[in-house]
């Protein structure tokens, strides 16, 4: 299984509109956050989770070239506003709609937003077209499975999602976007090879969870990599990673995994 993150960073990326800050101003390639994404690849199989505003710079700077299907974990402007990047996918795919698996808000934002997108097939070659439906509990598929589960995000729940390859048994988490993780997902995320996890910033947030509160869910889980995401520039790479306890770090753009 290969985990590629386009993007880390939270709805004003980093760097910010107006900022001087250090960490907006830092050299470090680390520090330059796009809006929150990732691709993985289980068995040839391509899934991108959310699309974000950056997503077509993403794929042509990650090399990404095949969606398979979409998953959208929620309808926030930093994870679904890139959507429209995906007609690419679909012209690569015959010219034929793309499967988008969400919640119920995220099917309602999608049509909100991309009217002219919901069809079973694009009106003309270069148009994108969304086939929506709902992310079940669990999709069985011949390269493996995935698992989804909800996650507390304010007003409104997120996707979290988990994989597990059927040929190497590897099994990937990603809970971004959440304040807490529920202890049915803690449960659903143990005996993970690798997992993600939304960790926004040191002081508390009231839709996010903290990188102290990232901390205590990663330990409870138990996986030997934990990785968080969805940063702000309140949070200089080196710095903060130098500072995380063995087994978690932050996860940069670009990022590569082969789990």
């Amino acid at each position: 299984m290969e985990v590629i993150f386009l993007g880390t960073g939270t709805s004003q990326g980093v760097p910010m509109i107006g900022c001087d800050c250090a960490v907006c101003r830092s050299p470090d390639p680390r520090n330059k956050r796009t809006r929150t994404s990732v691709h993985v690849v289980m068995d040839g199989l391509h899934v991108q989770v959310d699309a974000a505003p950056e997503f077509r710079l993403q794929c042509l700077a990650c090399d990404i070239r095949w969606v398979d299907f979409f998953i959208l974990t929620h309808g926030h402007a930093d994870h679904i506003t890139g959507m429209d990047d995906l007609r690419r996918f679909c012209d690569l795919l015959g010219e034929r709609a793309l499967d988008v698996y969400t919640t119920d808000e995220g099917m309602s934002r999608t049509l909100s937003l991309f009217p002219y997108a919901v069809a079973e097939r694009p009106i003309a070659r270069g148009y994108a077209a969304f086939k929506l439906a709902l992310m079940p509990p669990k999709r069985d598929l011949p390269q493996g499975t995935i698992e989804s589960t909800l996650l507390p995000h304010g007003r409104l729940n997120t996707l979290g999602l988990v994989f597990t390859e059927r040929s190497s048994g590897r099994k990937f988490v990603y809970y971004t976007d959440c304040k807490t993780v529920p202890p049915e997902a803690i449960a659903l995320a143990r005996g993970a090879d690798v997992v993600v996890l939304d960790g926004l910033r040191t002081d508390p947030h009231p839709s996010h969870m903290s990188i102290p509160e990232a901390i205590a869910v990663a330990q409870e889980i138990g996986a030997k990599q934990t990785w968080l995401t969805h940063l702000t520039h309140l949070n200089d790479h080196a710095i903060t990673e130098a500072e995380l306890p063995a087994g978690i770090r932050l996860a940069y753009d670009g990022l590569r995994l082969t789990i």
